[in-house]
């Protein structure tokens, strides 16, 4: 067994349920083609880690998807617990260095994960910031509960806040590259991800015309 772990949490695939903020401009079947897209992007980030893999589902398992991986329902009433819980069931099965992505990253690649274990050798606490004051990568190489508790989730401070609490507390943290996630329509088209993608281009177009 690797002692280093990544947990990818991944939204079940379906219409009305994925980035719903993207949703109300290009509608819902077109951001469930930018978050199937998406969730392509970080399978390829994954395919090669040298790490055990776990993935969390937000719903039910899906057998046809990540085939040789451990996966696992999210469990938890809000985004902080459902992390918490994950890292938990990490530190529980013997794994020392733990790295937590999402699935809506369009430029995630292996590199940027990989830097985040090899940061937890170091450090107790890595993230990838992300350009809109939250995170895209959290690792942890020890449970620190307070990182998930009482955070303001989805806002802009979130991760100012949370780099606060850490220093107040003496604990050991880095941070990555900043990257952007697609919230709305101005960051997809913004994205390399999306003015290379051109059969996607070509879906929401249709959608729209």
């Amino acid at each position: 067994m690797s002692k280093a772990l990544v947990i990818v949490f991944v939204k079940n695939i379906k219409l009305g349920k994925v980035k719903t903020r993207l949703a109300k401009t290009i509608g819902n079947q077109g951001a469930y083609e930018v978050y199937s897209e998406l969730v392509k992007v970080t399978e390829e980030a994954t395919k090669t880690l040298k790490a055990d893999k776990h993935i969390y589902f937000s719903e039910t398992i899906v057998n046809n998807k990540w085939e040789n991986d451990v996966k696992f329902v999210q469990e938890g009433i809000n985004l902080g617990e459902r992390m918490k819980n994950a890292f938990k069931n990490g530190f529980k099965n013997g794994y020392e260095q733990i790295v937590l992505i999402g699935s809506d990253l369009p430029n995630i690649t292996a590199n940027h994960i990989n830097q985040g274990l090899n940061a937890l050798k170091q450090n107790e606490v890595v993230f990838g910031p992300a350009e809109d004051g939250g995170y895209y990568l959290i690792g942890l190489s020890k449970m620190h509960n307070s990182v998930f508790d009482n955070k303001p989730w989805s806002e802009s401070h979130l991760l100012e806040e949370t780099l606060k609490e850490l220093k107040e507390n003496s604990i050991t943290f880095t941070t990555l590259d900043v990257l952007n996630d697609i919230d709305t329509f101005e960051d997809l088209v913004a994205s390399k991800f999306y003015q290379s993608n051109v059969e996607l281009q070509e879906k929401i177009k249709q959608l729209h015309d």
